[in-house]
């Protein structure tokens, strides 16, 4: 399955950006060059860098409160791009007013401001979507092909890693800042979305930060499969890779390898075999474990700017041309992960995952 923006030509849909600091002038670029899209104004605290970033994206006003932007703008949609814990406020009174929202990772700073933001826009009838950029990229876009057409078969297991030697967030531990990309991808490829029967998760803090600044996180999805997320902010060697292992075939996607981002592996243990050689119980002793070698081969991925697709997307969904595939319930089931891990980090034990 692919997403495609919307090719039917509209009016262009008026959109403010909140928040002028490391991700708002990604948004605020996207949203002037987009043809979907009018950026009316940006709106933040320091009047002064709200002011550069709308010398840099085609001037639009400048707003030092969200009450002033509402008073004053007309517009039909604001994306936020602000700190976790101001995210449910926001949101809540931009819903309140008829707006469309998009939100900067994670959806919330925990999952009842979460749940309140989705139940919010379900009863305005309004658009609340999760910036989660990954699954806009042209190599998660092909993993929720490959996936939903069965090229690998059944998924056994799934292992990422991302790490590098990061900064250390002051209001978050490494679980909140880099597990949501893995954790949205995974509820964007999976067919049903993420639902894990149980999550478990341990951390370190070798810099005494007071947070987990190193972190592995393992969730049971049913039917034998297993995930595995390695995060890590110590590491001197930056790595994005996930690998999905499936009954046919192994995925393998290299995130820093430009010119080979995706590789399936028509190798591994033949479990046909496997099969035949258990149900023959004469040979059970002496069997030995039957491999299977086939090709290798890097599908073909377009180019295209995720961010640009992302609020392409975004339009499309207000328009009513197709769900967002990153709404608010898919945001918020994200959200109920991050925090199943911070109850078993608390408890040392396993989380019996919450049903969204």
């Amino acid at each position: 399955m692919s997403i495609a923006p919307d090719t039917l030509i509209h009016p262009a849909l008026r959109v403010a950006v909140i928040g002028a600091g490391y991700w708002g002038p990604n948004l605020a670029r996207n949203f002037a060059m987009s043809t979907d899209w009018e950026l009316v104004a940006i709106c933040d605290t320091d009047v002064e860098r709200a002011s550069a970033l709308a010398r840099k994206t085609g001037n639009p006003a400048v707003a030092g409160s969200l009450d002033e932007l509402l008073a004053s703008h007309e517009i039909d949609a604001v994306a936020i791009a602000t700190p976790a814990r101001t995210h449910h406020a926001i949101a809540m009174q931009a819903i309140a007013a008829g707006k469309h929202v998009v939100v900067e990772k994670p959806l919330a700073d925990n999952s009842v401001h979460g749940a309140e933001m989705v139940e919010a826009a379900r009863a305005a009838g309004t658009i609340l979507m999760a910036d989660h950029t990954y699954c806009y990229t042209p190599a998660v876009l092909k993993i929720r092909e490959l996936l939903a057409a069965g090229e690998l078969g059944e998924i056994l297991y799934i292992d990422s890693t991302r790490i590098n030697l990061g900064l250390v967030q002051p209001d978050v531990d490494v679980f909140w800042d880099l597990a949501p990309h893995d954790l949205s991808i995974l509820d964007f490829v999976l067919p049903g979305g993420l639902t894990p029967r149980s999550v478990t998760a341990q951390g370190a803090d070798p810099l005494g930060a007071g947070k987990a600044c190193v972190g592995y996180l393992g969730m049971d999805l049913g039917a034998g499969t297993l995930a595995h997320i390695n995060v890590n902010w110590l590491s001197p060697t930056k790595i994005r890779r996930m690998v999905f292992g499936g009954s046919s075939k192994t995925l393998v996607w290299d995130d820093l390898n430009p010119q080979q981002r995706l590789t399936l592996f028509d190798r591994g243990v033949d479990l046909e075999r496997q099969e035949m050689i258990r149900a023959d119980t004469e040979n059970r002793k002496g069997a030995t474990i039957s491999y299977r070698l086939g090709d290798t081969w890097s599908p073909a991925l377009s180019e295209f700017e995720p961010l640009g697709l992302m609020v392409s997307q975004f339009a499309a969904s207000i328009r009513g041309a197709r769900p967002a595939p990153t709404d608010g319930p898919s945001a918020l089931r994200v959200l109920k992960v991050l925090e199943d891990v911070d109850r078993a980090l608390a408890t040392g034990s396993a989380q019996r995952a919450e049903k969204p």
